[in-house]
């Protein structure tokens, strides 16, 4: 599910912006940054607005700062959601970036990690990108998941989970409210071969974490620190 909260408040993108670099991966444009020695990649995978969010960025760079080699694919070839365009909505923009693409896309870059030499990967997913994620998780894909106020992940997706995941909500969420987080961590709490992890944020809103008010500054930084620590931990 997703609804009007995804659209809020949209960033300025600006190509230029983090300290990594953009090449091509498999196809296409990825934001790179990292240490080409770390056999440790995490996949970062955007909200609706894409890869060149400045705030997206500067999450990749603290990623990277951990230790990580980072990978910020653009999903979208350069057609991210454009709020003020009344002749694609959402949903209709939706059709031509639909998670299942999203899942797809992903598999040649795992495979194109692993031939560089990556041997553990992470991937966190914001809104969008929570669902995409979510797949690689069921299918173990990745050693380690964070999902940040996921949109379109529903309850039997959590019961296919398959690797160790955080879920970071907010309070005031319309697309991840706390009732069906609530679902999630009690599916997870069932799998005691699992490692689960939930929080939600008092006072947030959904995409708090990438597209944060001043107000929410601090509940943002937190939870980059959360993540962080979660991909510290089971992508070593």
């Amino acid at each position: 599910m997703s609804g009007p909260q995804c659209c809020e408040n949209p960033p300025t993108l600006d190509p230029s912006c983090g300290a990594g670099h953009v090449e091509q991966l498999c196809g296409l444009n990825t934001y790179i940054v990292g240490s080409q020695d770390s056999k440790l990649a995490i996949l970062l995978l955007s909200d609706i607005f894409g890869y060149e969010a400045p705030n997206f960025r500067k999450i990749a760079d603290k990623v990277a700062a951990a230790g990580f080699y980072v990978v910020v694919p653009d999903y979208f070839n350069g057609d991210t959601f454009v709020l003020d365009n009344p002749e694609r909505p959402l949903m209709v923009w939706m059709k031509d970036h639909g998670t299942d693409k999203g899942f797809e896309d992903t598999k040649p870059i795992i495979q194109a990690l692993k031939s560089k030499g990556i041997s553990k990967i992470g991937a966190a997913g914001f809104c969008w990108g929570a669902k995409v994620a979510t797949e690689l998780a069921k299918c173990e894909l990745i050693q380690a998941a964070v999902l940040l106020h996921p949109a379109f992940v529903n309850l039997d997706d959590i019961k296919g989970i398959k690797v160790p995941i955080a879920v970071l909500g907010a309070e005031i969420d319309e697309t991840a409210p706390p009732e069906l987080l609530k679902q999630f961590e009690e599916a997870l709490a069932t799998k005691s071969e699992l490692d689960g992890f939930m929080k939600v944020f008092p006072k947030t809103t959904h995409e708090w974490t990438v597209r944060y008010k001043d107000e929410d500054k601090a509940a943002a930084k937190e939870s980059h620190l959360d993540m962080i620590q979660w991909f510290v931990r089971y992508v070593k």
